[in-house]
């Protein structure tokens, strides 16, 4: 009697359910699809055949700080593609005037990568106690030698000569005289060195004819030749400097360092940023005119100038080994001038950021 009760319940049951769906107008299937035939046709075929994506990494936030000139010509491309919303890393950039502006807020986190004078690096290594890395060299030799009605076709040329120049008691001043040195002549005494606080400084005295040789830097070496055109290019210091040594140093002005807790907390982004870095580098190279145009429009150089100076400014992109080796002997010449143009002692491995 049970069974026939259970049978009965059941055909009413289905009977129910037959009813219901006559009724809305659906078709019930009575079969179950296998989970892997249902998920395959509810799929787009490309799905099929692709493996699911990885998501992007996420873009971390980072405060950058250059010095206008030179030395932050070679972010152009990173601050056009910032501004867009294309780079890698959501970027602040600040650019000032003088590095002692840079100093403290690296020291204080309140930014994490800049780019500064080389020997900077080293300053600030000493001072904080390895507190920044050196991510990468990112210009070489800007220093030009420029003469007014004076003939100098080698540094031995020099003798007897009064130089006006900007920069004593920092890199212009040591590579001068390591320079002069290395070809025998005495600073202090075969030579006679006048030191001006401004580039600007020295242009009007070039132009009036009281200064007739003056050791420059770019861009003010192609601002001085625009206004006199008797004024002439005689000397590249980077090619002197080159010149005198043997050990593979080079006469480096810039760089880019990064702090080392910034570091260590964020070695992935980072790493992003020096990508595209070294793409940055390429297209200003590569394409002088369009990056003199972002020169000036962030206000690093003029534009006009920036056009013309580029091709001067040595603008690299050197890290690892080769930074190291370059690195390296251009701060043990300056130590050697005065130790505390490096902040007192060479830095040892610590500063040089191996990725």
């Amino acid at each position: 009697m049970k069974k026939m009760t259970k049978a009965l319940s059941l055909f009413l049951a289905v009977l129910l359910t037959l009813a219901l769906a006559g009724c809305s107008g659906t078709t019930v299937s009575t079969s179950v699809p296998d989970s892997s035939e249902s998920q395959a046709e509810s799929l787009p075929e490309s799905s099929l055949l692709e493996e699911p994506s990885q998501p992007e990494a996420e873009k971390a936030d980072i405060n950058i700080i250059g010095l206008k000139g030179p030395t932050a010509l070679g972010m152009l491309q990173i601050m056009e593609n910032n501004e867009a919303g294309t780079a890698n890393n959501n970027y602040n950039f600040t650019l000032v005037g003088a590095p002692d502006e840079i100093t403290s807020k690296l020291i204080s986190g309140e930014v994490d990568i800049a780019a500064v004078p080389t020997n900077l690096a080293s300053v600030l290594y000493n001072k904080t106690e390895g507190g920044v890395k050196l991510l990468a060299l990112n210009t070489l030799g800007v220093l030009y030698l420029v003469t007014k009605n004076e003939e100098v076709a080698s540094i031995a040329d020099l003798k007897g000569k009064t130089i006006y120049a900007t920069g004593e008691g920092s890199t212009p001043q040591y590579a001068l005289e390591y320079i002069l040195t290395q070809n025998g002549l005495d600073p202090a005494t075969d030579v006679n060195i006048v030191y001006k606080s401004e580039h600007s400084e020295i242009l009007p005295l070039m132009i009036s004819g009281e200064a007739t040789v003056a050791l420059l830097p770019q861009p003010f070496v192609t601002q001085a030749l625009a206004k006199d055109a008797a004024i002439k290019v005689s000397l590249d210091m980077t090619e002197e400097w080159d010149k005198c040594v043997t050990d593979g140093s080079q006469l480096t002005m810039g760089c880019v360092v990064v702090r080392s807790e910034f570091l260590e907390e964020h070695k992935e982004a980072v790493d992003r940023f020096l990508e595209e870095y070294a793409a940055s580098v390429e297209f200003v190279n590569g394409d002088v005119a369009q990056a003199a145009a972002l020169s000036g429009k962030f206000d690093v150089i003029a534009e006009a100038v920036a056009a013309k100076a580029i091709p001067e400014c040595n603008i690299v992109f050197w890290k690892g080994d080769q930074m190291k080796k370059a690195a390296e002997g251009f701060l043990t010449v300056l130590y050697n001038a005065n130790p505390q143009s490096v902040g007192g002692k060479l830095p040892d491995e610590g500063l040089y950021y191996a990725e």
